[in-house]
């Protein structure tokens, strides 16, 4: 992670205490703002319990006119019926009045405890103290993302120049979310923003692309979370014309790179993880096929303590294969971890498990490889090991 990552052009952010959370000292409050009107994208949670602010920014993506996102953390406004969606829509008429643009302009993002209103008298002044403080210089990105954090032990931040079109152009993200990880679509919240000029029903459909495999390919525990959101702000302040053909593929290429590069780091940061965990699965029919069975592994309890405890017991890794409701005959199927095989086309295969086991412990990075004899389609999907520190943090999250 880049912790000078700059914004790009055109947009200020702020970061701002608002007593929202139990420490008075956290920032609890991040707003982004762009200078002018920016198309946007965002890609939002499937769960069918989804929080008020999702079911208020939804609905106003893909736009062409979005103007700021606002973030409070520290509360999910999640499970709070109508009195929440109204909670949801003033803060987003609070930032509007203040820029002068429609509510439907700003969006609105939220992320913490399940079950609770917003203290919307500490939301106002928030965005009151927020707005004389938008600033573009460096370090501006950190604070944004520390403003979201809840768990997190680290703020997740990332920023690139690459060349569009003959114009030098820079794509910015910051994320949150270290637990309740288990996306389609994990709690986790991330931000891209970009100078680049793509219109935003191109810009949908490059957002929706690159979340596929990237936030959408890691879990922690496979909670998902009621308000996973992922939105991209393109403002064009960069000039130049509109990305399209080869311009547009490059920076359809950045973007996922930006995307891998957050996604990781929510993984890396996981509660009470000890181990980074990358699932390569190859050789099976589909990609659906290879997603299903890395999803599998990635979530299983029996892997993830296998890993924590550097145990090399590749039945848990097989086995766990074996059930993700894809067809295949065991023969059919290889596994490696760390580089050394273990399982060959349903055959174990012996090693020195003392060694390998030693791996597991003095590295934080881990390889499994699963190869299927079936096809060309393939996954990569990263999860973390299951600590007993994680149990404690998350037993006792509210008591």
């Amino acid at each position: 992670m880049n912790d000078s990552a700059p914004l790009p052009r055109g947009f200020r952010a702020a970061a701002v205490s608002c007593g929202i959370k139990r420490d008075p000292t956290k920032l609890d409050l991040t707003l982004i703002v762009s200078d002018h009107a920016a198309a946007a994208a965002g890609v939002f949670t499937q769960n069918r319990v989804a929080a008020a602010p999702v079911q208020v920014s939804r609905r106003r993506v893909p736009a062409s006119i979005v103007r700021a996102i606002v973030v409070n953390s520290g509360n999910a406004n999640a499970c709070t019926g109508d009195a929440g969606l109204a909670d949801a829509r003033q803060m987003s008429q609070l930032v509007a009045a203040q820029l002068g643009c429609p509510a439907e302009a700003v969006l609105v993002c939220s992320t913490g405890v399940i079950g609770e209103r917003l203290p919307m008298t500490k939301i106002e002044a928030g965005i009151a103290a927020a707005l004389p403080r938008l600033s573009d210089a460096a370090g501006t990105l950190e604070l944004a993302a520390r403003g979201i954090m809840t768990t997190d032990t680290v703020p997740k931040l990332t920023s690139r120049t690459v060349e569009l079109a003959g114009r030098s152009a820079r794509i910015s993200g910051i994320a949150k979310g270290a637990a309740m990880i288990g996306p389609n679509m994990a709690t986790m919240l991330s931000f891209v923003l970009t100078d680049a000029a793509v219109p935003h029903e191109p810009l949908r459909d490059a957002l929706a692309a690159a979340v596929d495999c990237s936030f959408n390919c890691i879990c922690v525990e496979g909670h998902m979370s009621t308000n996973d959101t992922v939105l991209l702000l393109a403002n064009g302040a960069a000039g130049g014309p509109t990305l399209e053909g080869d311009a547009l593929s490059r920076f359809r290429v950045h973007l996922t790179e930006t995307c891998f590069e957050l996604a990781q780091a929510i993984v890396r940061d996981a509660e009470g993880a000890e181990h980074f965990i990358t699932i390569n699965v190859e050789g099976l029919r589909s990609d659906a096929d290879a997603r299903r069975v890395a999803k599998t592994v990635a979530e299983s309890p029996l892997v993830k303590t296998a890993i924590h405890g550097a145990d090399p017991n590749w039945g848990r890794f097989v086995s766990a294969a074996g059930y993700a409701g894809v067809e295949f005959d065991e023969r059919q199927l290889s596994c490696w971890l760390n580089g050394t095989l273990l399982y060959d086309h349903g055959d174990p295969v012996a090693c020195d498990a003392a060694a390998l086991s030693e791996t597991l412990r003095s590295h934080r990075e881990v390889t499994l490889r699963l190869k299927f004899e079936l096809g060309t389609a393939r996954c990569q999907f990263w999860t973390c090991d299951l600590t007993e520190e994680y149990i404690k943090l998350n037993a006792d999250y509210r008591t």
